[in-house]
């Protein structure tokens, strides 16, 4: 056995993935708690983000080896290659609404977008924060991201073309660690090691 650093629903909420210290993801019967099927294998390191597609139809993991994957989530194959381009541990992964791109964000100061149906990179790396990315969020709609980050502050892009949108939201005193939109789309509320929201 190995810790847990993270577990995901999916979508319809019959199974768990949750994925390990030793770089493996284990799917679980919700019903049961009996896994299904043998582990995922294919990171090096610890996997430090999971998450399912609102589509259900893949998993995506981040890991301390610095690649995100994909994995079919009926079959539980792996879907092309190792997603990579991040230089340093992937500390988030998010699908948005439509399931159609997975961003990351990474230690290494950046995002990224990905095409979550071939793998890959759309664009260059998301830039502008000063120190590691904690936090990645699409709005409900999908059209715009926020991003979280050791640098205190919160930014906001366009989830279409990367641009980032206006100033960075500053007032936090430490380390954002959680960015979530409202249900609505009209607000954003983030968290911090300085002990707000």
């Amino acid at each position: 056995s190995s810790p847990v650093d993270g577990v995901t629903f999916s979508p319809d909420g019959s199974f768990l993935a949750a994925g390990l210290d030793d770089g493996t993801i284990q799917l679980l019967d919700v019903q049961t708690g009996a896994p299904l099927g043998e582990p995922l294998t294919g990171h090096s390191n610890r996997i430090t983000s999971i998450v399912f597609s609102p589509d259900g139809k893949r998993l995506a993991s981040g890991s301390d080896d610095r690649t995100v994957r994909l994995w079919d989530a009926q079959t539980r194959a792996p879907l092309g290659k190792p997603l990579t381009g991040h230089s340093d541990c992937i500390t988030s992964v998010v699908f948005s609404p439509d399931s159609k791109t997975l961003a990351s964000g990474s230690y290494d100061s950046t995002f990224r977008l990905w095409d979550a149906q071939t793998g890959a990179a759309l664009g260059e790396p998301l830039t502008g924060h000063s120190k590691s990315i904690t936090s990645v969020v699409f709005s409900p709609d999908g059209k715009t991201l926020a991003s979280g980050s050791g640098d205190s502050t919160v930014r906001l892009w366009d989830a279409q073309n990367g641009a980032p949108l206006g100033e960075p939201l500053t007032g936090h005193s430490n380390s954002i660690t959680s960015v979530v939109f409202s249900p609505d789309g009209k607000t954003l509320a983030s968290g911090s090691r300085d002990s707000t929201v």
